[in-house]
């Protein structure tokens, strides 16, 4: 019986000496590995960057708009009609059990300057709640108080970029910046959440209390109309129980027949983008998917070349048998070969799979997320397919006739 190192011996010196033919065989396993790690990355990339996205609007959080103004059979989109109140704000607060949080909002678009820095900026008026809606962290200072929002004073609470643009490296707390000319004093700054999967930058805002911002900023909007309604329900659970009762608690409010349409909209965004979430993982699975075919295609690459292989080492087979080599040795030595294939083959492609997703992100600016999990499934995925196309061709060979096999030329 021959020793399971000669075997391995054997094998080597065989791979080693046909070179263009190891090479060709490891070229799809090569291809394919490294195919499964990038568009798993990829994909994994983009739902982690959307998970982050989803994390930073805030858990559980609802978005209520006004009405849309019709105007010659032409409907104008939501928001054109003033139809929310800060009563409605204080109603939902105290009569929706499923929400815990409310936070109405007058909001515009305003110019900023501190000394000679200038910068256009959303700036929106609100209540303390707000840093519970949106889950927002205060790295310096404080955030709006009620005492603020009764005596509508001049203060202000800025992002990351607005910190950024209008004070460089100077700390902001005390300073007075000037909105719409009107000065404020800085009393805090939000920690950076980043931009929404939309583009928009959140930490390129402004925080002042709501009364203020209706007297003296943006005085246009109806005494007593917010723009817009943040809300947050208690659990991810409750969210359809606190939407329902929103609309129903609204409609109520603004005398709405059951035959009329809601004069304001009430959406989900928590769900929206979970919605989202859901979309970037299945693509994911589905890229992987996708890739792992040119795996199975590797493998059949294998399965022909070890097929060659035995055709026309059969002389050397029947050597072999006749030297007192058994079935299972032949057996063995061809599984080997194919096993060192793949695994060669898996090695190099999970190199190439990491750098070709790093190049990805360099040059396209897509995030990527290289998973130890996945890159060991596709590397073990290309072992099994090694020893399953493989298993043909050394069996074959194992059933060779020895004294055919001497006589092949």
């Amino acid at each position: 019986m021959i020793s399971v190192s000669s075997v391995i011996n054997i094998a080597l010196r065989s791979l080693i000496v046909n070179k263009m033919r190891t090479f060709l065989a490891i070229l799809g396993i090569i291809i394919g590995v490294g195919a499964v790690v990038t568009m798993v990355a990829i994909g994994t990339g983009a739902s982690s960057k959307i998970s982050q996205q989803i994390a930073s609007i805030g858990s559980n959080l609802i978005l209520i708009l006004p009405g849309a103004t019709t105007q010659g059979g032409i409907r104008m989109g939501h928001g054109t009609l003033q139809t929310l109140t800060m009563s409605d704000a204080e109603a939902i607060a105290k009569e929706c059990p499923a929400v815990v949080s409310v936070a109405p909002v007058i909001s515009g678009t305003a110019q900023v300057v501190f000394g000679n820095q200038n910068w256009s900026t959303a700036v929106m008026g609100t209540t303390p709640d707000m840093v519970i809606v949106r889950e927002w962290e205060i790295i310096s200072g404080r955030f709006i108080t009620e005492q603020d929002v009764r005596s509508g004073t001049k203060v202000a609470v800025i992002g990351q970029t607005v910190a950024e643009k209008l004070f460089g490296d100077l700390d902001p707390m005390g300073k007075l910046i000037r909105i719409k000319k009107i000065p404020f004093e800085v009393i805090g700054v939000l920690d950076k959440k980043g931009q929404t999967f939309t583009g928009q930058d959140q930490d390129d805002i402004i925080y002042v209390p709501i009364s203020t911002s209706q007297r003296t900023l943006f005085g246009q909007v109806l005494p007593g109309r917010v723009r817009l309604i943040y809300a947050k329900a208690a659990t991810l659970e409750s969210i359809s129980q606190a939407t329902e009762q929103i609309k129903t608690l609204l409609r109520q409010r603004h005398r709405i027949g059951p035959n009329q349409e809601d004069d304001f909209t009430v959406m989900d965004l928590t769900q929206m983008l979970k919605a989202a979430e859901e979309s970037t993982k299945t693509m994911s699975i589905l890229l992987g998917a996708i890739a792992s075919v040119s795996l199975l295609v590797g493998g059949i690459g294998i399965m022909n070349i070890m097929l060659v292989s035995v055709t026309e080492r059969t002389r050397e087979i029947g050597i072999r048998m006749a030297v007192g080599a058994k079935p299972k040795d032949i057996r063995m030595q061809f599984l080997i070969e194919s096993l060192f294939l793949t695994t060669i083959g898996g090695v190099v492609g999970l190199l190439l799979g990491i750098i070709s997703s790093l190049m990805v992100s360099s040059i396209m600016q897509w995030p990527i997320s290289i998973s130890v999990f996945s890159a060991l499934i596709a590397f073990g995925f290309s072992a099994f397919v090694g020893v399953f196309f493989g298993f043909y061709p050394a069996y074959k060979a194992s059933t060779l006739n020895p004294i055919e096999a001497l006589r092949y030329e």
